[in-house]
């Protein structure tokens, strides 16, 4: 129980960090309204799902081979998390807002939810964060298929609650959101809970 709410209040800080979903989601609903922003939102989620599986039966491959396997695994997850963290600090640093981020451009004749489908898939950040971060709260012994997708699905329900919430409300309360200081602080917040995170990942003792 305690690696899970673990699980779910690291995973609520990185689903609200803003990044290029996020920034995604904001052109578009900015753009041509909250519909399209839905659209979006479900797209980059589902996307969530295809790394959750590929993550799933891959690594399950692989850790259940060895116990070695699963400690490198382990440990690379600790080290990327660290430079998640330390990345995040950096950039609370700069005066950059959302919408000055280096975004794709969106083709306006493909629908929002195949655009925002196909930028999470085709990213290998995300790629990367699922395989590392997801077996971080695996438990030896147990089913790991059935656990990674699980904590897949359980990602993907607050991501998707979280875009759905942000697009809704983004019209209200546009400049807050996209207001400098307010993605510094979460910046901040997320780069220091990671850090957290992944020195106790690499310090603590494995059983």
């Amino acid at each position: 129980m305690n690696e899970f709410l673990t699980f779910f209040v690291l995973s609520l800080f990185v689903v609200m960090s803003p990044g290029i979903d996020t920034a995604l989601i904001t052109k578009t609903t900015i753009a041509t309204g909250k519909k399209t922003g839905f659209q979006m939102a479900l797209g980059i989620s589902t996307g969530s799902l295809v790394h959750t599986f590929a993550a799933a039966f891959g690594l399950s491959a692989i850790l259940l081979q060895s116990a070695a396997a699963f400690e490198i695994v382990k440990y690379a997850g600790a080290v990327y998390l660290l430079y998640l963290g330390v990345s995040s600090l950096w950039a609370s640093n700069k005066k950059q807002t959302i919408e000055g981020e280096n975004l794709p451009e969106l083709n306006k004749k493909g629908s929002p939810f195949k655009q925002g489908l196909l930028s999470n898939v085709l990213n290998p950040k995300v790629a990367m964060f699922f395989l590392t971060f997801l077996p971080q709260f695996v438990t030896p012994g147990e089913s790991t298929t059935q656990q990674l997708i699980i904590m897949g699905i359980v990602y993907t329900v607050l991501s998707i609650t979280w875009f759905f919430i942000y697009v809704y409300f983004i019209n209200y309360m546009r400049e807050w959101l996209l207001s400098p200081n307010v993605q510094k602080w979460m910046d901040k917040a997320t780069g220091l809970v990671l850090i957290g995170f992944g020195l106790k990942l690499a310090l603590e003792k494995h059983r």
